[in-house]
């Protein structure tokens, strides 16, 4: 007799609406996902479309109208640095160095260390980033791409139960995007962290998740589909582009993506 594995990651009946001149504006509704421990799914969807209010509310810095989310078997009602956040804009603080601005977030998970202890801490997610010959420069001095390995480090320095991020390359130019896409895909690889990812960009999430579940367009956006993606780990971008089934998973994504488009327009 087979045993049901709960998920480890639960949204159930996501609902947001917010406050508009002719009723409540709702954004998100109904909306239904589960992950298993260790998964990395990409949440895809036209711009607009409450991909990151999903995002928001897992997080715990949107309040919910309705629906609940469960993390490992307790029900989140705000923030926690059980969940490591990385935004689309690098978020250091001016003031501070790199390793500082790491350091925030390890000083908040290991109160007991010692600050050399946690000082180490910090240095050792920046060294796997790359940003080991950097720890002592400012945002200022960093280049965006260094400010967003920064932000990485510090959502893994947090050793959280989930991993949470909102379209963290769209900022960059394409070749330090997929740098990037390289650096995060090694942490998550060692770590096996739980991941949910915001993104627009097909290829991003065929290289990068297990699933990726397709938000209709917007409003009262909820779940459309979920793909599975079959590419063995660890991932090569090369070899991914020759496998037989990626182009087709491609079309089919884009062709979900092109008719809830057409829905709107036709609407």
């Amino acid at each position: 007799m087979s045993t049901v594995v709960p998920p480890y990651l639960e949204m159930y009946r996501l609902t947001k609406a917010f406050p508009g001149p002719r009723g409540p504006a709702v954004v998100v509704e109904n909306f239904d996902l589960r992950l298993a421990r260790g998964e990395f799914v990409a949440l895809l969807g036209h711009s607009g479309c409450g991909k990151s209010t999903v995002l928001a509310m897992v997080a715990g810095l949107t309040e919910l109208t309705s629906g609940g989310v469960v993390l490992d078997g307790r029900e989140i009602d705000g923030p926690g640095p059980d969940r490591g956040m990385v935004f689309q804009a690098p978020s250091l603080l001016p003031w501070l160095s790199a390793l500082d601005n790491v350091k925030l977030a390890v000083d908040r998970v290991y109160p007991h260390a010692t600050e050399a202890q946690r000082r180490d801490i910090a240095r050792h997610y920046l060294e796997r980033v790359g940003l080991g010959g950097a720890e002592d420069r400012f945002p200022a001095e960093l280049s965006l791409g260094m400010c967003q390995r920064a932000g990485i480090a510090r959502a893994f320095s947090l050793a959280p139960k989930v991993l949470l991020l909102d379209e963290p390359f769209g900022m960059l130019d394409s070749l330090t995007r997929m740098e990037l896409q390289d650096v995060l895909l090694e942490l998550w690889g060692r770590d096996q962290r739980t991941a949910l990812m915001v993104t627009h960009d097909v290829d991003e999430a065929l290289f990068l998740s297990d699933r990726i579940a397709l938000m209709t367009k917007g409003p009262r956006a909820r779940l459309g589909e979920i793909v599975e993606v079959p590419f063995p780990r660890p991932r090569e971008r090369g070899a991914l582009l020759e496998h037989p089934e990626y182009y087709e998973l491609r079309e089919h994504l884009l062709a979900f993506l092109e008719s809830q488009e057409s829905h709107v327009e036709a609407a």
